[in-house]
């Protein structure tokens, strides 16, 4: 078995019927649910305890923002700010570095300025270690946000498919950090683990945010009172459920949604939304087809955000290395394609340099499975 395969935590009514994916009811996926924020229960569902709770204290700004705030001008830069601001970042740290290591930071400085360059909604270990279990296993059974699965399947899936697995040995949980331990995350012992069930310290964890969220929510009430304040953290909250459904809808909510000429990786349902390219440069079709570059915009009208920001970390000496797929897209898959279109010949390329880093050399992430 992988080690991939063994990381998460496995729901009371599994992954597959026979050979086949199982398909939980609605009432075994609540239940999942209920159980694993249950913290009475085991203190190491504290995670997905925190995650929701926090999310649902961002409900407090948006209530008071709607009550006693509201302009359509603050709602507007709310929606702009949540959509394009977290959204990016969101690309940016969570899926480019703190996963695929798409890029470098030149020192930990940068590092620590990018990771809390927004109001914090995701922690780390909730999203690296699902994610590289959705890359190794994308749609079959066991990718913890399996569109196959349903609308549900998914939007719960950081209760109810994404803990870390409980029950690794030693070794294995060492090598498990290894996944974290390049973002700044100060991950737990073995003893702690054992304890928490988890990567990283509750205590660690909720300090993070916490005085993440002290600092911004002081910055924005200094540019513009508690109007704006209680509008950008109202406007996280709807974003940070929100972004729940994204899976779902990015692998075509199970169906084959995916467009000749647009969507070049055929391993997977994974498409290209124009709207999730545009607000937070997530072109997912592409990022399945090159899942640890710094960029997934390869054709002209792809606007890809988040790597405008890595481009201009690097113009000013915060980002030392990145990788840009582009030249690899074109040669083995556009070009082919146009030239199949015209019925010609693709010219042949020479050897191409794009799948090395650019500015110096770096290592790939390791393939752990």
């Amino acid at each position: 078995m992988a080690f991939l395969d063994q990381v998460l935590e496995r729901p009371s009514y599994g992954y597959t019927r026979g050979d086949a994916l199982y398909r939980p009811t609605t009432g075994e996926m609540w239940r999942e649910f209920a159980t694993r924020l249950n913290v009475f229960a085991t203190v190491k569902n504290w995670l997905p305890a925190w995650s929701w709770f926090s999310t649902s204290l961002l409900a407090v700004p948006l209530v008071v923002f709607a009550t006693q705030y509201f302009t359509w001008q603050l709602a507007l830069l709310g929606f702009v700010y949540s959509m394009v601001g977290l959204g990016s970042h969101g690309t940016v740290w969570l899926h480019r570095y703190a996963t695929h290591r798409g890029f470098t930071f030149t020192n930990d400085i940068s590092r620590f300025i990018v990771r809390n360059l927004v109001i914090k909604i995701v922690s780390e270990e909730a999203y690296v270690v699902s994610h590289h279990v959705h890359h190794h296993i994308s749609e079959k059974p066991g990718d913890p946000y399996n569109a196959h699965g349903g609308f549900l399947y998914c939007f719960l899936a950081d209760v109810t498919h994404q803990l870390v697995a409980r029950d690794l040995d030693p070794k294995q949980y060492q090598r498990l950090t290894q996944l974290l331990t390049h973002t700044g995350v100060k991950t737990n012992s073995y003893a702690q683990y054992q304890r928490w069930g988890s990567i990283c310290h509750p205590l660690r964890t909720v300090a993070h945010f916490a005085l993440n969220w002290a600092f911004w929510y002081a910055a924005f009430y200094a540019m513009g009172g508690h109007a704006l304040a209680t509008a950008l953290f109202g406007a996280s909250a709807i974003w940070a459920v929100g972004i729940r459904t994204y899976n779902y809808d990015g692998h075509g909510r199970g169906v084959d949604k995916r467009v000749d000429g647009v969507d070049f990786n055929r391993a997977d349902l994974s498409i290209n939304q124009k709207w999730a390219g545009f607000v937070a440069g997530e072109w997912h079709n592409n990022h399945h087809l090159y899942p640890n570059g710094a960029r997934s915009g390869f054709q002209p009208y792809q606007l890809d955000l988040p790597w405008l920001f890595i481009r201009g970390c690097a113009a000013i000496g915060a980002v030392s290395t990145y990788r840009d797929h582009t030249a690899q897209f074109l040669r083995d898959h556009y070009e082919p394609w146009l030239a199949k279109q015209k019925g010609t010949a693709p010219a042949i390329a020479a050897a191409s340099v794009a799948d090395e880093p650019h500015m110096g050399e770096t290592a790939t992430a390791e393939r752990l499975a």
